[in-house]
């Protein structure tokens, strides 16, 4: 299948401020984010997950708003070393109906504010509405946690919250763009170019020691999950491959072909899923997009 990610430009980040510590043992508390511009017409992952704006009636890109279309991201207690949260819905109870989307009922994806520490892990649910899972959280610092789901009978949403780590925080820089990275002895290129506007072919070549890998192994219906986020407000970008494994047309590799649609030129990092020999790993580039004319952009980067 083809999945056209579309999004807007930028928008007003929003984000909740709590009483009680989020996580006992693991975050100091909310951290607010900067302010930054509003947006037009906004979708991730081949479905509507990003925010509407009220004031002005525009969709917003995905993971920029805690709380939309009356679905809220509430971080809550934890005993140390777990990381929990509810979304709570237009009646102010906890959501406890999902759909599933790509094999899960949520995808949380937590980066640190540098663009350093991604990770994709899927929370269990409590019979309360209480999702849990192991922490994410790495390193000091700030973290954007985003929670992608889709509330029984009602859109896909994508919400996030930002959250503070305590301790010394000295903010990496993001790696240059180049075409190639490695992860685990796996070396991934990355060919095609980031244009606004316009749905961006990107194909993700795999290798391992010099020789393609054909038989990826396909993780949450896919043979392959590319999340990118924008460098400055994070606004995220959920999008999954060209084809279904098992489909008769679809190969296991080396080759894997996503269509994504960035709101607006900048600095991108992309982050591709990808699994075998039975284990999932994370491949990093650093992406720029040009203006939607003149001059093309850069793709690729180094793993951070």
């Amino acid at each position: 299948m083809n999945v056209a990610t579309r999004l807007g430009g930028f928008a007003l980040g929003l984000v909740a401020v709590f009483g009680a510590a989020w996580g006992v043992g693991q975050v100091a508390g909310p951290a607010v984010p900067p302010a930054i511009e509003t947006s037009h017409d906004g979708d991730a992952g081949g479905h509507d997950t990003g925010g509407h704006d009220e004031s002005t009636g525009d969709q917003l890109p995905g993971g920029l708003l805690v709380s939309d279309h009356g679905y809220t991201l509430v971080p809550t207690a934890a005993p140390a070393g777990q990381f929990a949260f509810r979304v709570t819905g237009p009646d102010g109870r906890p959501v406890t109906g999902y759909d599933v989307q790509h094999d899960k009922r949520m995808h949380l994806i937590v980066a640190r504010r540098d663009l350093s520490g991604f990770r994709h892990v899927h929370p269990e649910m409590d019979r309360d509405g209480t999702w849990r899972v192991t922490s994410p959280l790495g390193e000091p610092g700030t973290w954007r946690a985003f929670a992608d789901f889709k509330p029984t009978g009602a859109e896909a949403l994508t919400l996030g919250v930002d959250l503070a780590v305590p301790g010394t925080f000295t903010p990496e820089p993001l790696p240059a763009p180049t075409r190639t990275t490695t992860v685990d002895g796996y070396t991934v290129t990355l060919a095609g170019e980031l244009t606004p506007g316009t749905a961006s072919r990107l194909t993700l070549t795999v290798d391992r020691n010099g020789t393609p890998v054909t038989d990826l192994a396909p993780y949450l219906g896919a043979y392959g999950h590319l999340v990118a986020l924008r460098q400055g407000d994070l606004a995220y970008l959920h999008v999954h491959p060209e084809g279904v494994p098992g489909d008769g047309k679809t190969p296991a590799g080396p080759q894997i072909t996503f269509f994504a649609e960035v709101p607006s030129a900048g600095t991108y990092r992309l982050y591709l899923d990808f699994q075998h020999a039975g284990q999932v790993r994370t491949a990093e580039f650093t992406a720029v997009a040009g203006p939607p004319t003149g001059a093309s952009s850069t793709v690729g980067g180094p793993t951070a």
